[in-house]
């Protein structure tokens, strides 16, 4: 009873802790790669890239096989017996041996190009899950940041709710004292309820924030929480001076350009393995026979291993196909894959055009992500001033509750647009570092 008791105590402590656990960016980011179902099934690609890289070497060794049977044969047979013919019962028995190997000489080299364009799908798969493995990092870091957006609202519409607790108490007591109306108690106790209903939505958006990631990295929501990291006031060193240094980055290391390049390597073996249909192929062919027979009519057979012993047999062939027509089949293949090469290399260049739009306008929105951060810092700043003089003129009697609350209004729709502008420009600098192959979770 005692150690029942004692598991169930360490069960349940477990348990506790494990909910109270607060995902770092890092472990995100780290569990995401590891258990990311798309990652998954790109890493078996790879290891049926490499079964077909095994299966490509092999059509250079000799295929060998061999072969046995035994047939039984029951029946009656006419025999001469001095002058006359009698009938007897026939059974006979024979039993065959054989073992066969051919190899492919010479093909066209359609099993060189072959070998090297599996080498080349390996590459090429593991380029993709790179690719794959960048888009999901990027993905986490911004469903992360997303939940910091919205835990940061949240705070700051708790402190507008408290703020509001206070201010009701400090009208109540200005009623009390007769120095204010009561209609004043009305207005603030409606304040108070709009700012709890944007508590509400901000705790709504803060849980499908959490949500999101949770479901992004496939672990359960419930319990799920983050550390929460402190931004730091971004500042203009973080945005880039000059584009092209991103841009030459991102051309010779991105990997949708190396795998649009390697795509266009690819389309050429296939030219190649499409011209070999054009030249002959050579095969050379190897065969050991032997067999044994036994009937019931002869009693002077040999012994078994005696009569495979005598009746071995080898033979050699050497075969050559030279094709003459093949009903265009050959033409069209090469035609065909030389208008694939071409649609590669269209690829590669299409590939480009996108990478520098995608970098020319993370770059732009950049630019503009700082300037609005910016400019939001010097509305917080002059709404904070606004809000701190009317609070002081509505205490003293020379403003309505309404003007109080037009400023304090405008004082969160402030303070909201610089925690969006902050998390959108750290965002944006962030898919520069993407493309310039930087640390994400730094």
């Amino acid at each position: 009873m005692k150690n029942c008791l004692l598991a169930c105590v360490l069960l349940i402590t477990a348990s506790s802790f494990a909910q109270q656990k607060k995902w770092t960016l890092q472990e995100c980011v780290a569990h995401a790669l590891e258990n990311n179902i798309s990652i998954k099934q790109s890493e078996n690609s790879l290891l049926l890239n490499e079964q077909d890289i095994l299966a490509a070497k092999g059509q250079f060794l000799p295929s060998v096989s061999a072969s046995t049977g035994h047939s039984l044969g029951i029946g009656t047979q006419r025999i001469d017996i001095g002058e006359t013919q009698v009938i007897v019962d026939r059974t006979s028995n024979s039993t065959r041996f054989g073992v066969g190997a051919n190899q492919t000489i010479f093909n066209g080299f359609r099993l060189t190009n072959l070998y090297k364009q599996s080498n080349l799908n390996l590459e090429i798969s593991k380029l993709e899950l790179s690719k794959i493995k960048d888009d999901i990092s990027l993905n986490v870091v911004n469903a992360y940041l997303n939940t910091l957006f919205n835990k940061e609202n949240l705070e700051t519409a708790k402190a507008q709710f408290d703020f509001s607790k206070k201010q009701l108490e400090q009208v109540q007591n200005l009623v009390d004292a007769g120095v204010q109306p009561k209609a004043n108690i009305y207005d603030a106790e409606a304040t108070l309820s709009r700012d709890e209903q944007q508590v509400t939505i901000a705790e709504n958006n803060y849980n499908l924030a959490l949500l999101t990631l949770s479901q992004l990295l496939q672990v359960p929501f419930d319990g799920f929480e983050v550390e929460i990291i402190n931004i730091d006031t971004p500042s203009e060193t973080l945005l880039y001076s000059n584009v092209t240094p991103v841009l030459n980055y991102a051309l010779n290391n991105r990997s949708e350009i190396k795998i649009a390049e390697k795509n266009i390597e690819n389309a050429a073996l296939n030219t190649q393995i499409s011209k070999s249909g054009f030249l002959p192929s050579v095969t050379l062919g190897y065969g050991f026979n032997t067999n044994a027979f036994y009937s019931n009519i002869i009693k002077n057979e040999a012994a078994f291993l005696d009569q495979l012993n005598n009746q071995k047999s080898h033979s050699f062939n050497l075969s050559v196909n030279i094709p003459i027509f093949s009903r265009f089949q050959n033409k069209t293949a090469v035609a065909k894959s030389k208008i694939q090469q071409a649609n590669s290399k269209l690829r590669l260049d299409q590939a480009k055009l996108d990478l520098e739009s995608n970098i020319q306008r993370a770059y732009t929105d950049a630019q503009a992500a700082f300037k609005a951060y910016d400019a939001a810092q010097k509305s917080l700043v002059s709404q904070e001033l606004a809000f701190n003089n009317s609070k002081e003129r509505y205490d003293i009697g020379n403003i309505t509750a309404f003007d109080l609350e037009q400023a304090r209004v405008q004082f969160i729709n402030a303070q909201s647009s610089l925690i969006n502008a902050k998390y959108d420009f750290v965002f944006k600098t962030k898919v520069l570092d993407f493309y310039m192959g930087k640390s994400l979770i730094d």
